[in-house]
């Protein structure tokens, strides 16, 4: 007898309600520790690596070799435009989750997606940053804009998913709530 694997938008739906039925009975299944690193090249520019991160306490060892991220500013902020900026990143993160939370949660209510995008943007003022009276350092405001195609959910049905992926989404989280941000310095 062969079993049959539900497949939708790329996610693997009897997995995914598995992960849900342990988290559900194992409330130490959802605790994750993600790490980055970043290492200062020159100018503006820096190398960002991803790596191993902690699973209920366990290091997860399926990453073989750490994801490499390059940072740099454009040259109207000092940069030589070899990667994309922090804040830039951030508004990737965004998208990223966005489209992750939507497609798999569409996924578990049996709702089919043919495109998913998203359009993020966002204002930001450096005048505190380089040391001048301004408003805050970080973002005013973030835009997320989503287009997304179905041919089995109503717009209704879209709509609805939309909001709960916002109300769940762990970037939007950190993004719109104080989140505790401890930095050590060690001088070597």
């Amino acid at each position: 007898m062969t079993e049959t694997v539900t497949i939708r938008n790329g996610i693997d739906v009897d997995q995914l309600q598995a992960t849900i039925a342990h988290v559900q009975d194992d409330a130490a299944a959802a605790s994750f520790t993600f790490r980055a690193s970043s290492q200062w090249q020159d100018g503006m520019f820096n190398i960002g690596r991803i790596g191993a991160f902690d699973h209920a306490g366990e290091t997860d060892g399926s990453r073989h070799e750490p994801f490499t991220i390059e940072g740099d500013e454009p040259p109207v902020l000092l940069g030589a435009n070899r990667g994309p900026n922090a804040v830039e990143l951030v508004l990737q993160a965004l998208g990223f989750c966005y489209a992750a939370g939507y497609v798999a949660n569409a996924a578990a209510q049996g709702i089919d997606i043919t495109r998913m995008d998203y359009e993020i943007e966002g204002d930001i003022d450096l005048h505190d940053f380089l040391g001048q009276q301004g408003p805050r350092p970080g973002f005013t405001e973030i835009r997320a804009t989503g287009t997304v195609s179905s041919p089995n959910a109503s717009e209704e049905q879209l709509t609805e998913l939309c909001q709960y992926v916002q109300d769940t989404s762990p970037v939007r989280d950190v993004l719109a709530n104080a989140t505790p941000v401890r930095t050590t310095l060690r001088v070597v």
